[in-house]
């Protein structure tokens, strides 16, 4: 049976936060609306498994997967979109930083003025200036680039249609994109919202100083992927017919010149002028062939990543 609201939490060694989030997000929405909670254990090393499961004994609403080691935040995302069955998905985190209150307004949002994503933001953040100062910076860089005009990429409360979901992968460190690869699959209607930002009451914040490397990087990728990730050969090919024109009218204008005007000049060989117009065509080939061989795997490749599940709630026979 369809519920109206899929909550899907990725969560990593946080079994302390778990029991106040499940109590507090009864509270928030209670029997007003028809929802599932999916906890998505990303290979936790402590007791939150367990946790799980003794919330889940008591309650059906409840689902959780746990992967057999750690994956990362886009791998958890991803599963839980796959498992959900609800109108409108949202994301949390499973810290306490994000508040369930903000819900409601945000399911209302999606169901009544028919956005396809809605993004929290986070205006007032209890975060050191270690991580508010490069969070501007990455925000303004991911603005400039996507088109995209949130204050906040990387906040973890968000709300979707489910068809927003089920139309896009995540895969490496793609969670901080997914408006952008929700606008290039099709779903333009981005809004945004001013949530709540609380301060972490247990454990420790589980991303370390690879994300300042990891996230322009991600970036340029989804870029890329969504602009040319369904026609490769328009951009090698585009690179490699201007790098072979400038490689091959080099090339014909020192023929030109020898022949023609300066007959007793240097031969072509010993003037370096001829070696550059070489390479310049040479790696036009290489970009031209590079795109060939981007339409051919992209064409032929039926791969998706796998991810290891150890354990599910319910259990099921079905995981491949």
């Amino acid at each position: 049976m369809s519920k109206q609201i899929s909550i899907v939490i990725p969560l990593y060694n946080e079994e302390e936060s778990l029991s106040p989030l499940w109590d507090w997000i009864q509270k928030t929405l209670s029997d007003k609306y028809t929802y599932e909670v999916l906890f998505i254990d990303d290979g936790s090393k402590d007791d939150s498994w367990k946790v799980i499961e003794g919330l889940a004994k008591n309650n059906s609403k409840i689902r959780g997967i746990k992967f057999q080691r750690n994956y990362g935040k886009s791998a958890a995302l991803q599963k839980g979109f796959e498992a959900c069955q609800g109108d409108v998905v949202v994301t949390m985190d499973a810290d306490l930083q994000d508040s369930p209150e903000e819900i409601p307004e945000l399911y209302d949002m999606i169901i009544k003025e028919d956005y396809d994503l809605v993004s929290g933001w986070k205006k007032k953040r209890h975060d050191p200036l270690s991580k508010t100062i490069p969070t501007k910076l990455y925000n303004w860089a991911a603005r400039r680039i996507t088109g995209i005009y949130l204050h906040d990429f990387n906040c973890g409360l968000k709300a979707y249609k489910r068809s927003v979901v089920k139309s896009i992968e995540l895969y490496g460190d793609m969670h901080r994109y997914v408006p952008a690869l929700a606008k290039y699959a099709g779903f333009t209607n981005i809004g945004e919202k001013v949530v709540q930002h609380k301060a972490r009451q247990f454990g420790v914040t589980k991303f370390g100083l690879n994300r300042f490397l990891n996230g322009p990087l991600d970036l340029i990728t989804v870029a890329f992927m969504g602009k040319f990730g369904k026609k490769p050969m328009h951009f090698f090919g585009a690179l490699g017919t201007l790098m072979f024109l400038i490689g091959f009218l080099l090339i014909f204008y020192l023929g030109i010149d020898k022949l023609f005007i300066h007959q007793n000049a240097r031969l072509l060989a010993e003037r370096s002028e001829f070696y550059v117009s070489l390479i310049a065509m040479v790696i036009g080939v290489q970009f031209f062939m590079t795109g060939f061989i981007s339409e051919l795997i992209g064409r032929n490749s039926t791969h998706r990543n796998v991810y290891l599940i150890e354990k599910r709630i319910p259990e099921s026979s079905n995981e491949a």
